[in-house]
């Protein structure tokens, strides 16, 4: 495990790059089609990361509080031939965490790369307009056995939803390094 930071790569104000990835239940799916009504919650993630694990019950939280007005997203960009990765494990691995909102396959990685995600969970939060607002942290809890005392982006989420200012705009993830698929 390579402990990564995500850096910044979108902008604030950047419109969210497009991409057409395969979902856990044979869907395709598109910047357009996970479009959220007032907001759309973008989160670089995979199955094997401690990391994500431990900020999984948040994350289903967020979903089960917004879901209605933001849409959430989760992007594998993992290589499929990691230990712990691929669509069968992904499938599982929702199944167990209560995911009920879209998980995509990123196999080749270039989705990840446009957006500059690094590591997992590394979250990207648009507006209405799909341009970026917040680029960082679920919670102050960036250490898998940490307790959070912050949750960052509900926060941003309910000033998003209010029409406040959301700053600082980028506030680093902390999580396991992207295994991306080696080319050759």
């Amino acid at each position: 495990m390579a402990k990564t930071e995500s850096r910044i790569q979108l902008k604030k104000g950047d419109a969210a790059p497009d991409f057409a990835l395969p979902g856990i239940d044979g869907h395709t799916y598109s910047r357009k089609s996970v479009r959220g009504s007032e907001g759309t919650l973008v989160i670089f993630m995979c199955n094997h990361c401690p990391y994500v694990k431990a900020r999984m019950e948040e994350i289903v939280a967020l979903q089960k509080e917004f879901g209605d007005k933001i849409s959430i997203v989760g992007i594998n960009s993992s290589d499929p031939d990691y230990p712990g990765e691929g669509m069968e494990n992904m499938r599982a691995f929702a199944a167990e965490r209560g995911v009920t909102f879209p998980y995509l396959l990123d196999e080749s990685g270039a989705t990840a790369k446009r957006y500059g995600a690094t590591c997992t969970p590394d979250p990207f939060l648009f507006d209405a307009e799909m341009k970026l607002v917040f680029h960082g942290r679920i919670s102050d809890a960036l250490e898998p056995s940490d307790t959070p005392a912050e949750f960052t982006m509900k926060e941003n989420i309910q000033k998003l939803l209010a029409g406040e200012a959301i700053e600082p705009w980028f506030n680093p993830s902390l999580g396991c390094s992207i295994k991306f698929k080696l080319s050759g």
